[in-house]
């Protein structure tokens, strides 16, 4: 396994980690720590594919890995969201369908013996998917500071602005993720009108 797959493989290891963390309100800035190990296996997206192309490295296993780890990562981050009350279940939803369809896609493609990469579509969908959990999770830190007096801040009026402004930022990567698949669809159609 070469250190583009490591990598991908070392953002799959991280997921429970920042679960963790996200979850567990009664640890003192668990938002920070979730926070800064998401960050940290978000970087290893840009870093995997900056490698595999520098040093042409890039290999089927990693054309499918690399998006799962994304897709794996972000709807972990999601899920628990929905579970804090951070967002609504149908952002969850529609991000997971539109990664069923592509992966789908993918696989009558694969079957077919081609190799579907991601476009700049899917990379634009995922940056913003990860600019909006990134988002929300210092929304809550700052938040959290304010409960424990840290900052001298009106929690209660600004968990209202902070929830509109996390929402939007969600249901905005929501819209580019249904942008993207049905782009994605056209330009890989063939697979499926030949499907049998």
């Amino acid at each position: 396994m070469n250190l583009p797959n490591k990598l991908t493989m070392l953002r799959i290891i991280l997921v429970p980690f920042y679960i963790f963390f996200l979850l567990m309100g009664s640890i003192p800035h668990h938002y920070l720590v979730s926070l800064i190990i998401f960050a940290a296996a978000s970087y290893t997206d840009h870093l995997d594919g900056k490698i595999a192309r520098k040093y042409n490295m890039i290999t089927d296993f990693g054309k499918f890995a690399d998006p799962l780890a994304d897709k794996i990562m972000i709807v972990a981050a999601l899920a628990c969201f929905v579970q804090l009350g951070l967002t609504n279940a149908v952002v969850l939803i529609v991000i997971v369908a539109r990664e069923f369809m592509v992966t789908a896609l993918r696989l009558v493609a694969s079957a077919k013996g081609k190799v579907v990469a991601a476009n700049n579509w899917g990379k634009a969908k995922t940056i913003s998917q990860i600019a909006a959990v990134l988002l929300v999770m210092l929304l809550q830190y700052i938040l959290e500071l304010g409960n424990m007096k840290v900052l001298a801040v009106d929690t209660a009026q600004l968990s209202s602005i902070f929830d509109i402004v996390g929402q939007a930022s969600l249901w905005i990567s929501a819209l580019l993720t249904v942008i993207s698949g049905v782009i994605y669809i056209i330009q890989n159609f063939e697979f499926i009108k030949n499907a049998k």
